[in-house]
């Protein structure tokens, strides 16, 4: 072996190295892995999902029941990670390093993807819809869109789904829970986010301020209010962890 040829072999780990550290550049959306490993398989949030939407039919069994107003009762339910899963989009936009929070790629999935069903929903949407009440979906998917919406509840079997009724973004959710407080009594709300539930939530503040806003209407939720679990994406994602300092505490 010749100089010159040990002398490159030599150098080839080194050279490895170089270009592996070279290439190695950091992927933050990977930050939201646990997350979405969480949301999207851990049985916990299934059952999450499954007590949500039980305790929700109870609920409206005693407060149809408990209904007198001239007015026909409605429920109102928001779509996403409400009654249908969208993780597999985030989860692909994270494995090409792309923050999926900058909502650049949700106008696509919603022509062309497939979700499923969030746990318990079906059953829930089937319940009321037996007892002859209506059903709103209010969702922040894009209006321009509406169609292919549509066809995705439909392809899954949701009942109660019609242009009338499925209510995509144009003005602010509570101006759409307003046009449907026109003509109903809106016995429930079902969410994953909190202006799911009351305008008084579409801000910009802090958690902490926002924890507030919720101790206020604290007698809402498990009432009239049922919110899903999604730790997938929320107004919260940038918030700074607490940590316990040990020698502050002494």
């Amino acid at each position: 072996m010749g100089k010159i040829t040990a002398s490159i072999l030599v150098a080839l780990p080194l050279l490895s190295s170089v270009t592996f550290a070279a290439e190695d550049t950091s992927c933050t959306p990977k930050e939201y892995n646990m997350a979405l490993r969480y949301q999207q398989q851990s049985a916990e949030v299934m059952a999450l999902q499954l007590q949500a939407y039980q305790f929700a039919t109870q609920r409206f069994i005693q407060l149809l029941a408990n209904h007198h107003s001239d007015k026909k009762p409605a429920v109102v339910l928001d779509l996403d990670e409400t009654v249908i899963d969208n993780t597999p989009l985030l989860v692909r936009d994270v494995n090409n390093c792309h923050d999926y929070t900058s909502w650049d790629t949700w106008s696509d999935w919603e022509q062309k993807g497939e979700p499923t069903l969030i746990p318990g929903a079906k059953d829930f949407i089937d319940f009321v819809t037996q007892q002859g009440v209506k059903i709103y979906y209010i969702s922040d998917r894009f209006q321009e869109n509406k169609a292919d919406t549509l066809k995705t509840l439909q392809k899954l079997n949701v009942a109660q789904v019609s242009s009338d009724n499925v209510l995509l973004y144009t003005k602010s959710k509570e101006a759409r829970r307003d046009i449907v407080r026109k003509e109903h009594d809106i016995l429930m709300l079902i969410g994953d986010s909190l202006h799911d539930f009351a305008a008084e939530f579409k801000n910009k503040k802090s958690t902490e301020y926002q924890r507030g806003l919720v101790a206020k209407e604290a007698a809402h939720f498990g009432n009239d209010w049922i919110v899903m679990p999604n730790a997938s994406y929320g107004s919260w994602s940038k918030s700074e962890l607490k940590t316990w300092n040990e020698k502050a505490a002494k």
